[in-house]
Formats: structure tokens, C-alpha cells, sequence
């Protein structure tokens, strides 16, 4: 008998049942996608999206930002002297300029940071920490401020949580940067006060019709000859830029106190919201060392609750209980169930500030919890999301920016910075252009199933100056000899932890870091009961996928999207922005 299978944890249920062929759709692209990948040599491979694709590679430093603007302005942060941390801030300020439907100083994040060790030798040890400026819930937020089956929590004022971002950004610069506060913020207000309007923007103001054309406070920006502005024509952010400017000369504090705030809490008053100055002027972030695990021998350092490392290295812990293989439809099984498990302890994390039971955080990341579990995955079926153990609801986030940088002397930092839906709450502050997020709407309302019957996790319910939980998973991996290797992270909401960590499994295989960034990917979260493929994904794993029952659907490969650079062993490095956002790595 197999050792897993003597070995249950779990009361076993029904297998659902499988399905009788492959939708002939998914199977005609997963056969073309195998032929293309295997067919073309690098230097003519394009991203799965059929956009180009690009791997870089640098001795001294590299940047991976979803914009080629930001990567580039990361580098040129190391070029004049600058640390990781130096290029990490401003690429991020970049991000928020010229891709503010993701990110901006509206909004909040994570960011992991690796110190190098101050000497060599073999007991020489880095140190990783985490900068924790997620949003936080208003002083009058509580557990039924949203009515039930309303918009809410997506929109308008009331959706808006603390913004976190200029404090993390600043607090990382004073204690890891080198270069000037305002040197790193100048690029992009420059930026801000024109610059070619880009692809990636272009296509994504034309989903908001009515925001962009009828509301005049977005419509001066997007829209100011009364229509939509065009790839390469001249954008402005005016207002934007004379409020970096101000930042840029006066800090922080400038944005949490005084005129900037005053602004900021009129416009979420007058749009529903409860946010106050005291919110802001009261706002802290949190620093401490990084949720550490290891995996087949090299560290791994991501974020604590309520982020989503805890479930990162859950899933690393699970595939490390299976002897190393290649892809294969075995192992990519094993590798779909794991993400099903970590979707199921996902349910169970909240802010630990507010938790009573914290030991049922405490042992989702343990070898321990995750030799449990592995003895409930059977290499011959999958399940009904009931096995896998949810605990209520599964709660799905959104969008996000992720930037990742390594320099010349192994800092390294991974960044992720969101307003959590595209453009946010979709509240826009005129006098000072900066655009507000959404981030109530990863708390859990209580009382309101989800669409498939599941109810609210208590565990993330809102509460005055709360943390709503995170997918996000920042992480850097070091190896063996205790060298940085990686800095990795995403976006695109619940699909994030499973992208980063089906790449580090790609690095694992093989592929360089292009192409691990690029590869076809898998998900599922347990509810709807199906597993998405990203269209081109090889169909003899497919194949193996719906013999053990999986219900395949094909999707396009533009969900989740990750940035890495990773150190080779010579010492070099390589660098890859995904494209399915059109991103694109810098080094030198």
C-alpha cells in the first residue's frame, strides 16, 4: 500500500467524477502551444500572450517592473550609486505614475528585503526583513458596514482603507537606502508631468467608458478632448506631479499631515467614506524579520499573515515531501493539488493583531502541517473542494504591481504594491491626483455566501485599523551557501502565490528565468469546481489532468503576472518582467 494513502487525515469523500474528454478547444491550443514552445529557439520565442518576451542579463544589477519606464528608472537608481532598496522605491513610485490602475501611493503592499552579510566567510549570515504597509481599516470601520449583496466594499468612498505605501516606501529608504529621498521620487515626477502614453494604459482606460468619459475628475486626465487618449500621444498628471514634488521635498509626512491629507479625506467623505485625518496621521507600518522556510536546501524568506507567504511555503513544503521530477503529468497533478491545499489554508489566516488563535497561522507554514496534508493527496484522483477543508469562505483579491531587484553586492528586495481593483476605488482626489484603493473589499462581509454558497471568514472581518488579508508573497530565495538567488513575486489577486510558486518550480526544471516566467500556468481555487489552463498549456499533462479528474478550462494567460531576477552561479544575473502585462526587465 502506498505510504500517502495509509495515512488519512481527512474523512474521504465522494472523487468527483471525471470527465469524459478533453473540451476540443483547449486540447487544438494545448497541442499548438507544445509544438511552438518545443519548435522555436529562444531568441525567437514570444510571451505566452503572443507579445515579445524578453530575458535580461547584467553583472552589476537588474530590475524586473511590469513597465519598461520603471525598470529602467530601477537601474538607473544602481547606476548612480543607489542600493536594491534605492531602485526598489523608485521604480515603485514610477509604477504608481505610469500604471496607476495597479499601484500608486494610494494604495499599500509588502516588501521583503534582503541585507547582505557586512563580511565574508562561512559564518557570515544575511539578514531578511519584511515591511508590512498594507492598508488598514478606518478608526470607524466595523463588521457590518457593508450591507449585504451591495458594491460597497468595491467602490466609492467607503471602500477606501488607509493608504500604507509612502510610509513602507520611506521607512525602507531610512533604514536600507543610500541615495537622497528626493533623487529617487524626481524621475517620476517628472514623468507625471507628461509622458507617451503607453500601450498597456491605453487599452485599460477603454474599459471604464462612463468613468473616463462622463467623470470629470478622470476625463481631464484620460479623456481631455472628449475621447479615450491613444497609444503614443502625450499623458498628464499635472496635479500629480506638483504632489510628488511635494513629497519628494518634505517626506511622508507631507501626505499624512496637512494640506495633501485635508484634500484626500474631502474627496472620501463626499463619495461615501469614513476615513479621517486622524486615520492617516496615525498610520503605522510594521518591520520585522521575514517568515523564513526552507526548501530542497536553500532558504526561502516572504511575508507573515495576513500576506500569503505562510501558504507559499506551504505549497514549497508540500511539493518537497516528492522525490525532485520533471513535468509530467504526475507531477503537475501533485502540483494543482498542492495549490488546492494551500487555498484551503488560506481561508484560515487573518491579521494576527486581531486573532485569538494564532497557532492556526503558526503551523500552516511547518514541514510538520505539510506532511498532514501530503498524506491526503492521491496520485490517482482529485476532489471536491469539501476534502481539501476550507474554512468559509475564499475570499478571491485582485490586481496588484510587483517590482524585483538584486544589485552588485546581493541586496535584493521584492515589492508588491497595489490599490487592490483596477484603478482602485475608483475615487480619484482632483486637487491632488492621486488615485484611492479599494482594499476593504479583501475583508470578508459577514453574513453574505459567496456565489457558491460559502459564508464569510470571521477570521477577516473588518475591524478599526485592521489588515485585511493578502495574496501577495514578496519572496527571496537564497541558496545553499547562503547567496541571494531569487527575488520573485506577482500580481493579479488570488492567482498570485500560485504563479510565483509554479515558477520557482519552472527554475527548478530548467528554464531559465523567461522562459519560468512565461510558461503556461495552472490554477485552482478550489470554488468554481474547475482547474483553469492557460491556453497552450502542453496537452499531454492536460490529458493527464482530466484522467484524474480534473474539469479543464481553457483560459487566455493574462491573470496572474510575476517579476523575477535570479543570480546565476557565475555570479551574473537574469532578469524577466512577464509579458502578460507587457512588462519589461533592465540590468547593466
Amino acid at each position: 500500500m502506498d505510504s500517502k494513502a495509509a495515512l488519512p487525515i481527512y474523512a474521504p469523500t465522494a472523487p468527483q467524477k471525471r470527465a469524459s474528454k478533453i473540451k476540443p478547444a483547449l486540447l487544438l491550443c494545448c497541442l499548438l502551444g507544445l509544438i511552438y514552445y518545443r519548435c522555436f529557439p529562444k531568441q525567437q520565442r514570444r510571451g505566452v500572450t503572443g507579445r515579445p518576451a524578453y530575458l535580461v542579463e547584467a553583472r552589476n544589477g537588474a530590475v524586473a517592473s511590469e513597465n519598461v519606464l520603471c525598470s529602467e528608472i530601477g537601474v538607473d537608481m544602481l547606476k548612480a550609486g543607489g542600493n536594491a532598496v534605492d531602485a526598489a522605491v523608485a521604480a515603485t513610485f514610477c509604477a504608481g505614475t505610469v500604471a496607476m490602475f495597479s499601484s500608486g501611493i494610494g494604495g499599500g503592499g509588502w516588501m521583503t528585503v534582503r541585507i547582505p552579510p557586512s563580511q565574508s566567510g562561512p559564518n557570515a549570515t544575511s539578514q531578511v526583513f519584511t515591511v508590512d504597509f498594507r492598508e488598514t481599516a478606518p478608526s470607524l470601520a466595523n463588521s457590518t458596514m457593508f450591507p449585504p449583496r451591495s458594491n460597497a466594499s468595491l467602490f466609492g468612498g467607503l471602500s477606501v482603507g488607509v493608504p500604507g505605501e509612502l510610509r513602507g516606501l520611506e521607512t525602507a529608504h531610512r533604514r536600507w537606502g543610500s541615495l537622497p529621498w528626493k533623487t529617487l521620487v524626481a524621475p517620476s515626477v517628472d514623468l507625471a508631468r507628461g509622458w507617451i502614453l503607453q500601450e498597456e494604459l491605453a487599452d485599460r482606460i477603454t474599459w471604464f467608458p462612463t468613468l473616463m468619459l462622463e467623470n470629470p475628475d478622470w476625463s481631464a486626465t484620460f479623456a481631455p478632448n472628449g475621447r479615450f487618449l491613444r497609444k503614443g500621444e502625450i499623458i498628464r498628471r499635472t496635479n500629480y506631479s506638483r504632489t510628488l514634488s511635494r513629497i519628494a521635498n518634505e517626506g511622508a509626512d507631507s501626505f499624512y499631515k496637512g494640506p495633501i491629507a485635508e484634500s484626500l479625506v474631502k474627496k472620501i467623505s463626499e463619495t461615501g467614506g469614513i476615513l479621517s485625518l486622524s486615520d492617516l496621521a496615525n498610520y503605522t507600518i510594521k518591520v520585522q524579520p521575514a517568515l523564513q522556510g526552507t526548501y530542497r536546501g536553500r532558504k526561502v524568506y516572504t511575508t507573515h499573515e495576513p500576506g500569503s507567504g505562510p501558504v507559499l511555503l506551504h505549497m514549497l513544503n508540500l511539493m518537497e515531501t516528492y522525490p525532485k521530477s520533471p513535468r509530467t503529468p504526475l507531477s503537475m497533478h501533485r502540483v494543482v493539488e498542492a495549490i488546492k491545499f494551500g487555498f484551503a489554508a488560506r481561508t484560515k489566516i487573518g491579521d494576527p493583531a486581531f486573532d485569538s488563535d494564532p497557532a492556526r497561522m503558526e503551523q500552516i507554514p511547518t514541514k510538520e502541517f505539510a506532511r498532514l496534508i501530503a498524506a491526503n493527496i492521491t496520485d490517482d484522483r482529485t476532489h471536491r473542494a469539501e476534502y481539501y477543508r476550507p474554512e468559509f469562505d475564499v475570499v478571491n483579491d485582485h490586481g496588484t504591481s510587483h517590482t524585483s531587484v538584486i544589485d552588485r553586492n546581493g541586496m535584493a528586495v521584492s515589492l508588491t504594491s497595489t490599490v487592490n481593483l483596477i484603478f482602485g476605488s475608483q475615487v480619484l482626489d482632483p486637487e491632488t491626483g492621486i488615485i484611492l484603493n479599494d482594499e476593504m473589499d479583501d475583508f470578508s462581509v459577514p453574513g453574505t455566501p459567496n456565489g457558491f454558497g460559502l459564508y464569510p471568514s470571521p477570521y477577516n472581518y473588518p475591524a478599526p485599523g485592521k489588515r485585511p488579508l493578502s495574496s501577495t508573497v514578496p519572496t527571496i530565495i537564497e541558496n545553499a551557501d547562503g547567496e541571494v538567488e531569487l527575488a520573485i513575486g506577482g500580481s493579479g489577486g488570488g492567482r498570485i502565490f500560485g504563479a510565483v510558486f509554479q515558477t520557482i518550480l519552472n527554475l527548478e526544471w530548467g528554464l531559465d528565468t523567461s522562459e519560468a516566467v512565461e510558461f503556461w500556468r495552472l490554477h485552482n481555487s478550489l470554488l468554481p469546481i474547475q482547474t483553469d489552463a492557460d491556453l497552450g498549456y502542453p496537452a499531454d499533462v492536460i490529458a493527464g489532468l482530466v484522467a484524474r479528474g480534473h474539469n479543464m478550462t481553457g483560459t487566455p494567460p493574462i491573470a496572474a503576472v510575476v517579476q523575477a531576477v535570479r543570480r546565476r552561479e557565475d555570479g551574473s544575473l537574469e532578469a524577466a518582467s512577464d509579458s502578460r502585462k507587457r512588462g519589461v526587465a533592465a540590468g547593466y
